[in-house]
Parts: structure tokens; C-alpha cells; sequence
């Protein structure tokens, strides 16, 4: 028996525990809720909002690995993660993953508003009580993450309005559709990962790949649409509708060419960063269009 002791995890090994890029996402998406909704100046506020939102993700991210550390271990895209190669230990991940979960909690609710706390922990919920259970038995657990995925517009509209009023509800579809062909993408490149751990979502279970490449075209479709819905309802300018359809139209060609047998896998991580580059346009887009406005 080796009396070694494992080396203390590091500051950088919490901080993958965290998954930064895609706790920024959310991050950066609840700001666009928070600008779009155009609040009067509150500095203050907002730092909170972010610091809240960030210690959300993080700690969203961090009991997600605590919760799926052993399939992780089984999958060359997540044997690397600070768990499964012992960089962080189980009880240390559960104990910072609720303390930061906490903590947002408290910090939304007491210094930014108490609905924008309400949904964040329904994204909480959502996320460690829905989705990532539903990963080992439903077909639909891609949609079923996307709608905890859509949440944070509105932890940041809330946070902005303090109600959800109709712009709100459209950034929440708008981030809803795009996960769809963007984590299908991502999961017809790693099916192989996915089926070795028995996933049964949708590019597992679709050996040929049609119905994947369906269903993201079906959803990059209902993206355009209520993408332009700003400037049907009188809540954007044209400019903004222009930027909307041109993002949507290049985004429903990449969609498109998914759909061809040949060349499929080349398909789906043109889609996938197709889906990292129009996510910000047309996001930044919008804010930019509410806040330059007359």
C-alpha cells in the first residue's frame, strides 16, 4: 500500500470544475436579458446580478460533474475533468457546488430582485433535478436541457423590468431553439462517447443521422421566426430584423447542409460553430438595437 497522498487540487482545478466558458454563457446571456430590457443605470445591481448568475453556473457545473463523475470517467471527451482523474475529490465538488448555489440564491434575492432568485433556482432545479437524470433515460433530454438552458434572459429581464414581459419570453425561445441544433451537433460528434454509456438520446438511438439533422433544421427554423418577432411586435428596429435574418439565414444553410448523408460529421461541427458565431450577433444585435433606439 503507497502511503502518497494525492496532491492538493489547485485553484485551477475548481475553476474547471466551474466549466468558465460555458458559465459565461449564461452569464452573458442574462446580461442580454438586463440590457435588453433597458433599466434605468443601477452599477451596483448589475455587479450583483453577474456575481449571482456567475456563482449559479459555477455551481450548477460543479454538481453536475459531482453527479455524473463515473460516466464522465467513461468518455474520452470528459475523462479529463477534475474528478475523474482524482485533480478534485467527490465530497469537495458537492460541498463547493451547493456553496455557490447558495450563495447566488441569496445574493439575487437580497440586492437584485426576488423573481430574478425565482428563476435561477427553477435553472438549479431544472438542470441538476431534470435534465441531468433524464440523460440516462430519455430521448428528450437535449429539449429538456435546453428549457434550463433558456432560463437566464430571464434571471437578467427580471432583474432589469422586474416582471417578464413580452421581449423577455422571446429571448427565452430564442435561447431554447438554438441549444437544439447546437447540442445536436455536438452529439452526433460524440455519439460514440454517448452510446458507451447507454445515453439514449436521439443521435444515439438515430444510427443514420436523418432525424437528427431534421430536428435541428425544424428548430433552426422556429429560431429565425421568433428571432423576428422583436420587430413584428414593434419591440426592435428594422436594423435589427436585418441582422436577425441575415445571422438566421447563414445559420438555416449550415442547418441545411447537415442534412446530406455525405459529409455529415464535417456538417456538424460547421454547425456547432456556426451556432458559437450567431448566438452573439444576433444577441449583441438586439441589445444594441434596444439601447441605440430612439
Amino acid at each position: 500500500m503507497s502511503d502518497v497522498l494525492p496532491a492538493p487540487a489547485r485553484f485551477g482545478d475548481y475553476l474547471e470544475l466551474t466549466k468558465p466558458r460555458l458559465s459565461l454563457l449564461s452569464v452573458l446571456t442574462a446580461l442580454v436579458g438586463y440590457l435588453a430590457a433597458r433599466p434605468p443605470a443601477q452599477p451596483q445591481k448589475l455587479a450583483f446580478l453577474v456575481l449571482g448568475t456567475s456563482l449559479a453556473a459555477g455551481g450548477v457545473a460543479a454538481l453536475n460533474q459531482w453527479l455524473e463523475h463515473e460516466t464522465d470517467a467513461q468518455m474520452k471527451r470528459t475523462a479529463d475533468r477534475p474528478i475523474p482523474t482524482g485533480k478534485v475529490a467527490t465530497g469537495s465538488a458537492f460541498v463547493l457546488g451547493w456553496l455557490m448555489c447558495i450563495a447566488s440564491l441569496f445574493l439575487l434575492f437580497a440586492k437584485v430582485d426576488a423573481l430574478a432568485a425565482l428563476f435561477t433556482l427553477l435553472t438549479i432545479v431544472a438542470y441538476l433535478g431534470w435534465y441531468t437524470p433524464a440523460k440516462k433515460w430519455s430521448v428528450w433530454s437535449t429539449e429538456i436541457g435546453a428549457i434550463a438552458g433558456a432560463f437566464p434572459p430571464l434571471i437578467g429581464w427580471t432583474a432589469g423590468e422586474g416582471r417578464v414581459s413580452a421581449l423577455g419570453w422571446i429571448l427565452f425561445g430564442v435561447l431554447y431553439f438554438w441549444q437544439i441544433p447546437h447540442f445536436m451537433a455536438v452529439a452526433w460528434t460524440y455519439r460514440r462517447d454517448y452510446a458507451a454509456v447507454h445515453f439514449p438520446m436521439l443521435p444515439v438511438r438515430d444510427e443514420a443521422g436523418g432525424r437528427v439533422a431534421g430536428w435541428s433544421l425544424v428548430n433552426a427554423v422556429a429560431l429565425v421566426i421568433v428571432s423576428l418577432l422583436p420587430v413584428a411586435l414593434g419591440l426592435a428596429t428594422k436594423a435589427y430584423g436585418l441582422a436577425a435574418a441575415v445571422g438566421g439565414g447563414w445559420f438555416l444553410w449550415r442547418a441545411i447542409v447537415f442534412l446530406k448523408p455525405a459529409g455529415r460529421d464535417l456538417a456538424a461541427r460547421k454547425l456547432f460553430f456556426g451556432s458559437i458565431i450567431y448566438l452573439p450577433l444576433v444577441l449583441g444585435a438586439l441589445v444594441a438595437d434596444r439601447l441605440l433606439a430612439p
